[in-house]
C-alpha cells in the first residue's frame, strides 16, 4: 500500500497562489518595486474633518417626552374645538415619527397627511400654510417632492435658529383649523426649546 504525502502538492499550489493574491491586494509585487519602469501608486490624502475634531455632526431632536407633550396638546386643542377626528404627528427633521396620536374616528388618510405636513414643515423650516404658495405654479414645483404635503396644518419646531422637528395635524375640514391645533402643540413645548 502506498502512502502519498499531499503537503508538497498543496505547497506547490498554495505558495504561488498566495503571491498572486498578495500582488492583487497590494497593487504591486516585490519584483514590481525593484523594476525601474514601475509606476508609483498615488495615495489620496485623508480629507480634513469638516465639523468638530472627529468629523461627526450632531443632530438636534426633541426628546420623547417633549414630542409626546406636543402631540397631546395639539390633539387636546382639536378635541376642544370639536375636531376629535384628526391625527397629530410629531417628526424629526428627517421625517422620522417621534410621536403620533390618532383621534377617535380619525380616518386612515389623516395619519399620512399629518406625517407629511409635519415633515414638510420640519424640512423647510416654515409653517405649511406659508409654504403652500410655493407649491403653486406651472410645471414641476416643490410640491412634487416625495413625502411632502403643502397644505396648511404643519408647523416647524425651531431651536437655536434651526428647524429640528415638525408638528402636523390632518383631518379637520379646513387646513387652518389643523394649523391652529399644531400651533397649540408648539406653544405647549415652547418653554423647553433652546
Amino acid at each position: 500500500m502506498r502512502t502519498f504525502h499531499r503537503l508538497p502538492r498543496i505547497l506547490a499550489i498554495a505558495v504561488p497562489l498566495a503571491a498572486i493574491v498578495a500582488t492583487s491586494a497590494c497593487g504591486t509585487s516585490a519584483t514590481d518595486e525593484a523594476s525601474p519602469t514601475s509606476t508609483p501608486v498615488a495615495t489620496a490624502a485623508a480629507p480634513a474633518p469638516i465639523d468638530g475634531a472627529d468629523g461627526v455632526v450632531g443632530q438636534n431632536r426633541l426628546g420623547i417626552g417633549t414630542a409626546q407633550a406636543a402631540a397631546q396638546a395639539a390633539l387636546a386643542k382639536c378635541q376642544a374645538d370639536g375636531l376629535g377626528f384628526v391625527t397629530v404627528s410629531v417628526v424629526d427633521r428627517a421625517g422620522n415619527v417621534q410621536a403620533m396620536l390618532r383621534g377617535d374616528n380619525a380616518a386612515q388618510h389623516t395619519v399620512e397627511a399629518a406625517r407629511q405636513k409635519a415633515y414638510t414643515a420640519a424640512a423647510f423650516g416654515a409653517n405649511t400654510s406659508d409654504l403652500s404658495e410655493r407649491a403653486k405654479g406651472d410645471g414641476a414645483t416643490v410640491a412634487d417632492l416625495p413625502g411632502t404635503l403643502f397644505l396648511a396644518g404643519g408647523v416647524s419646531v425651531k431651536s437655536a435658529g434651526g428647524s429640528i422637528a415638525g408638528i402636523g395635524v390632518g383631518g379637520a375640514p379646513d387646513g387652518m383649523r389643523d394649523q391652529a391645533c399644531a400651533a397649540a402643540g408648539l406653544d405647549a413645548i415652547a418653554g423647553s426649546l433652546g
